[in-house]
C-alpha cells in the first residue's frame, strides 16, 4: 500500500494507496473532529484549498450523532460528501484528556462522557467498532496517551498493556471488516508508539508492534507538554526502528516548523488543530511567518493577508477587510482565516514534496523552518 519514491537523508516522498485514493506524502491531514472544520469549512472547500486527507474524532462522533447512526447514513465519507481518504483516530486521546472521571484495565477504559456525564466503557474492540461503523480509510488504534512526565516503571506498564490492546485491535477491526455489512473492507490499521521520552521504552515499544506487520505505524504521546528539543530526540530515538516501507504518523504535531523538522527526521503523516484553532483567533501562517490580524498596524492595510499566497482569500480580500470581521466578531473572519491557514499548510506539504521531487529539501528546510517560526 505504500510506495517510497525517494529519500533525501531521512526525509522521504511516497505515495499511500487507500480505497478513496492516493495520499501522496509527506501529508498534512486537514483535522475536522465532528466530521466538519472549525470555522465553517465544508467538504468542497477542503477541495478547494488541496486537503488530501480529512481527520476525525472517534469518540466524539461516538458520543454525538453516534456511529451507528453514521453507518446507517451511508458511512462518514457520505455523510459528509467527503469522497477522499478520511483517517479516524482511535478515542483514545480524548478518554485521556476530556474525561474527568476515569478507571483504566485491562480491558479497557471506563469513563464518563464530557457531554452529559453518561458512563461510557471503551476498549480495543469498541474503538475499533466504532471506526469501523464509520468507514474511514485508516483507523487508528486504541491505546493510552500517557502525560509528560510520568514514572518509568507507569510508562513500561502502560505500553506493555497498549501493546495487548494493539493485538485486539487488529483482531477485531480484521473480523469487522469481513462483515457482509462492512461500510470500507478495505479499512487499514494504523499502529501507536507510546513510551513518553523514554527512549528505551519507545525502542522497545516500536520493535514490539512492528512485529504485527500493519499498514502504517504512528509516534503517539507528543506535543503534550515536551520541549520541541525532546520531541525531536524522542523521533530520532524510534524512527530508526520503525519499518522503512511502512508510512510513519507524527500525531497531533505541529507548527510549520516542527511539520519541516519532522520530515528531516523522517516522518510522512502530520496533523493539528493548530491551523484552524490559531487562524479562528487571528494568528495567521504566511512565508514569512506568523502574523496577528488583530494587530491595529493592518487596520487600513489594502494587501492580502500573504502576496506569496494564492488561496481564494488571499485573492480577493485586504488585511484591512479580514480585521474588520475579526473586531465585529463576524462568522465571516473565522471561516476566511481557517481557509487560509489550511490553505498554507496544505502548500506547504506540497512545496516540501516539490522539494524532495527535485533533490531539494535541505535547502527548503535550512530556508524556511525557522522564517515560518517568526513572529512579524
Amino acid at each position: 500500500m505504500f510506495k517510497l519514491i525517494k529519500t533525501e537523508g531521512k526525509a522521504r516522498r511516497g505515495e499511500f494507496t487507500t480505497p478513496h485514493g492516493v495520499i501522496q506524502t509527506p501529508v498534512f491531514m486537514n483535522v475536522g473532529t465532528q466530521a466538519a472544520i472549525k470555522g465553517g469549512l465544508s467538504a468542497e472547500d477542503l477541495e478547494l484549498i488541496g486537503c488530501q486527507v480529512e481527520l476525525s474524532n472517534t469518540y466524539h462522533l461516538h458520543v454525538r450523532p453516534g456511529d451507528e447512526l453514521i453507518k446507517d447514513m451511508g458511512g462518514l465519507h457520505k455523510f459528509m460528501t467527503w469522497e477522499k481518504p478520511i483517517l479516524t483516530d482511535s478515542g483514545g486521546f480524548q478518554v485521556f484528556s476530556l474525561a474527568v472521571l476515569r478507571k483504566i484495565g485491562e480491558e479497557g477504559v471506563y469513563f464518563n462522557s464530557h457531554l452529559d456525564g453518561k458512563k461510557i466503557f471503551m476498549g480495543p474492540e469498541e474503538s475499533m467498532r466504532i471506526q469501523a461503523n464509520l468507514g474511514s480509510d485508516i483507523a487508528m488504534a486504541f491505546d493510552e496517551c500517557i502525560k509528560i512526565p510520568s514514572p518509568y516503571e507507569y510508562v513500561k506498564a502502560s505500553c506493555d498493556r497498549t501493546y495487548r490492546w494493539l493485538e485486539r485491535c487488529k483482531t477485531a477491526l480484521t473480523q469487522y471488516n469481513s462483515e457482509s455489512d462492512a461500510i470500507n473492507p478495505g479499512q487499514v490499521l494504523f499502529g501507536i508508539n507510546q513510551g513518553t521520552t523514554f527512549h528505551d521504552l519507545r525502542r522497545d515499544h516500536m520493535l514490539k508492534i512492528a512485529e504485527l506487520d500493519l499498514p502504517g505505524y504512528a509516534i503517539g504521546g507528543l506535543a503534550v507538554g515536551e520541549t520541541h528539543a525532546e520531541m525531536y530526540d524522542t523521533i530520532e530515538s524510534v524512527e530508526e526502528f520503525m519499518p522503512k516501507d511502512k508510512p510513519r504518523y507524527l500525531m497531533g504535531v505541529g507548527t510549520p516548523s516542527n511539520i519541516i523538522e519532522a520530515v528531516y527526521r523522517g516522518v510522512d503523516f502530520f496533523d493539528c488543530v493548530m491551523p484552524s484553532r490559531n487562524g479562528r483567533h487571528g494568528h495567521l501562517f504566511t512565508w514569512n511567518g506568523v502574523m496577528n490580524m488583530n494587530n491595529k498596524k493592518y487596520e487600513r492595510d489594502t494587501l492580502p493577508i500573504d502576496p506569496n499566497c494564492d488561496c481564494p482569500v488571499c485573492r480577493r480580500f485586504s488585511r484591512s477587510y479580514i480585521r474588520h470581521l475579526l473586531k465585529a466578531q463576524e462568522p465571516l473572519a473565522l471561516r476566511l482565516m481557517v481557509m487560509h491557514n489550511l490553505y498554507f499548510y496544505n502548500e506547504l506539504m506540497q512545496k516540501i514534496r516539490d522539494a524532495l521531487d527535485a533533490g531539494e529539501f535541505t535547502a527548503f528546510r535550512n530556508h524556511y523552518s525557522e522564517l515560518l517560526a517568526k513572529r512579524i
